[in-house]
Order: C-alpha cells, then sequence, then structure tokens
C-alpha cells in the first residue's frame, strides 16, 4: 500500500523560501515519477512539477527558475524547493506517484500541505 506524506508548508513573506518534503511507503519507489500539484481557492489543480524516476525534470512554466524538484530514492523522498515566492504561489501542495506526465498524474496523492506567501 503507498502512502505519501507531505510537510514543510507554512507562512512565508513574499520573496521568501520553503522547501516541501513528501515521504512516501511502499515498494518500487524508485521506478515511478513523483510529481507537485497545487489547488488555489477559485482554480483548478495545477501542475507544478515532476521528476521521472530517471531524475528527468519538468516545471510549470508559472515556476521555472524558481523551484526545483529532486528525490532521494534510499530514503524514499521527494522535494520542492522553492525560491523567490509571490503572492500567487499560495495554494495547498500535494504530492502524487506514479503519473504518465503533467497531465496525468497518478493515483496515489498525499494529504497536501498549504503554503501560505503573504507579507
Amino acid at each position: 500500500q503507498v502512502q505519501l506524506v507531505e510537510s514543510g508548508g507554512g507562512l512565508v513573506q513574499p520573496g521568501g523560501s520553503l522547501r516541501l518534503s513528501c515521504a512516501a511507503s511502499g515498494r518500487f519507489f524508485n521506478q515511478y515519477a513523483m510529481a507537485w500539484y497545487r489547488l488555489s481557492p477559485g482554480k483548478q489543480r495545477e501542475f507544478v512539477a515532476r521528476i521521472s524516476d530517471t531524475g528527468i525534470t519538468n516545471y510549470s512554466d508559472s515556476v521555472k527558475g524558481r523551484f526545483t524538484v529532486s528525490r532521494d530514492n534510499a530514503k524514499l523522498m521527494f522535494y520542492l524547493e522553492m525560491n523567490s515566492l509571490k503572492s500567487e504561489d499560495t495554494a495547498i501542495y500535494y504530492c502524487n506517484l506514479g503519473g504518465l506526465g503533467p497531465r496525468a498524474p497518478g493515483a496515489y496523492w498525499g494529504q497536501g500541505t498549504k503554503v501560505t506567501v503573504s507579507s
């Protein structure tokens, strides 16, 4: 059984940084792509970043150059480093396991961690 648990959200000022973590359980973690999505009030779920099982990364245009996705297969951990945060980054961030691409998330989701960017 796969479980995903996010952490690291919080309140940060514009221009600040946060590092989100996603702890995974289950077998064969290293064989699946991992992705981050976010959900803001009044908006649809938005793809943020993705890292394949081979380490290939993809980012949405809105976060490219500011966010970095990474994974540590030995620790079953998945990360999102967020820099130069903007108010529009305010959202609940979810990690996802096993998707086929940015528009095709996998079946497994974490419970989400809230990020608020505000002065």
